[in-house]
């Protein structure tokens, strides 16, 4: 791992410095942070395809110096809610400002300010890694008396160095991965948007690109995310939006979640399990209840005599092979708030 820190980089003259009918808990929200720290304010966004509203009424905020996770199913609205604060798509009502800078009228001023890697890397494969980061470098306006130093601090810093001269159709995934992200800090954006930052890397690369992330945040720098790996988002984000089907269900901390929606998980494999269910059935209300064959799957609030009442009931009806208890885990709040179904 290399320990040097991210470049800190003179700016170019370009720069500007300025709930679904599915789910019934409405969104829970932090307390609001104050003005001057905001990068991105999102108000009542809504993009309509038709009659379909992609995103509805999604007001959000995203402040300096955070690493800021965008979860949800396939066809939640993460996509779309991205092209419209990127300023590739126009929202059918409502408004993102970035940096001040109001996105719908004035784009090239907040693309100044946006590092942008995408899942797709769309890196010039024939050209080698010196030549793409020195053509986005003139894409960007990046002064030519800094370009060279810029570039060399940067590869330096995804280890890609001895490999400037390389054509890029030779790299692995997470080299390609790597690169990708130098590319996106070589303007040197105020906000960077990560969209599955580990896909398809093994899990070296994956750690090194953990680390560039928290570095970025220790500069200062807003980042957002979005990711479907869970353990990611939980690694890496000071706060999380679970959206679907274009609503906010919650944006909160990892550990508020877990406070909010998590609780205890019993796992108990039993001898009657037709009995242990029809049993439980009183507990409806305070549970929740997965059958697997023998095994059962209980999550509850965690209050001590809940889960005493739960294990007695179920000895009673024929016995216990087995019996283990935890805590809830972020996938099983993500499923919980967001159900279960397939997503096209």
């Amino acid at each position: 791992m290399n320990d040097q820190p991210i470049p800190k980089l003179s700016q170019s003259n370009n720069d500007t410095t300025p709930s679904p009918q599915a789910h019934t808990t409405p969104p829970q929200q932090p307390t609001p942070p104050s003005q001057s720290s905001i990068v991105v304010d999102i108000k009542n966004l809504t993009k309509r395809f038709g009659k379909v509203a992609a995103v509805n009424n999604l007001s959000l905020n995203l402040v300096q110096g955070e690493v800021f996770g965008l979860l949800g199913p396939n066809g939640s609205g993460k996509t779309t809610t991205i092209n419209m604060i990127s300023g590739l798509s126009k929202p059918t009502s409502g408004e993102v400002t970035i940096m001040g800078q109001n996105i719908a009228r004035n784009p090239r001023q907040v693309r100044s300010v946006l590092g942008f890697v995408p899942q797709e890397t769309a890196l010039y494969e024939e050209l080698s890694a010196w030549q793409n980061m020195d053509f986005h470098a003139d894409i960007f306006s990046v002064p030519r008396k800094e370009k060279s130093q810029r570039i060399t601090a940067l590869l330096a810093l995804v280890q890609l160095l001895d490999h400037k001269d390389n054509i890029v159709k030779t790299f692995s995934g997470g080299m390609k991965r790597r690169l990708a992200i130098a590319r996106a800090l070589l303007h040197d954006p105020k906000l960077i948007y990560l969209d599955e930052p580990t896909i398809g890397v093994d899990v070296q690369a994956r750690n090194v690109i953990w680390e560039y992330i928290r570095k970025l945040r220790g500069q200062g720098k807003t980042v957002l995310i979005t990711t479907n790996y869970l353990e990611e988002a939980e690694a890496l984000c000071d706060r999380l939006a679970i959206i679907d089907h274009g609503h906010l269900i919650t944006v909160e901390t990892t550990a508020r979640l877990k406070e909010l929606y998590g609780g205890s998980i019993i796992e108990i494999d039993t001898v009657h399990p037709e009995l242990a269910i029809a049993a439980l059935k009183p507990l409806n209300k305070n549970i929740y209840l997965e059958a697997d064959g023998s095994k059962l799957k209980i999550s509850s609030k965690g209050q001590d005599e809940l889960i005493t009442a739960i294990v007695n009931i179920v000895s009673r009806q024929g016995g216990i092979r087995n019996i283990s208890m935890r805590e809830s885990n972020l996938d099983e709040i993500f499923l919980k708030l967001t159900g279960k179904a397939l997503r096209d």
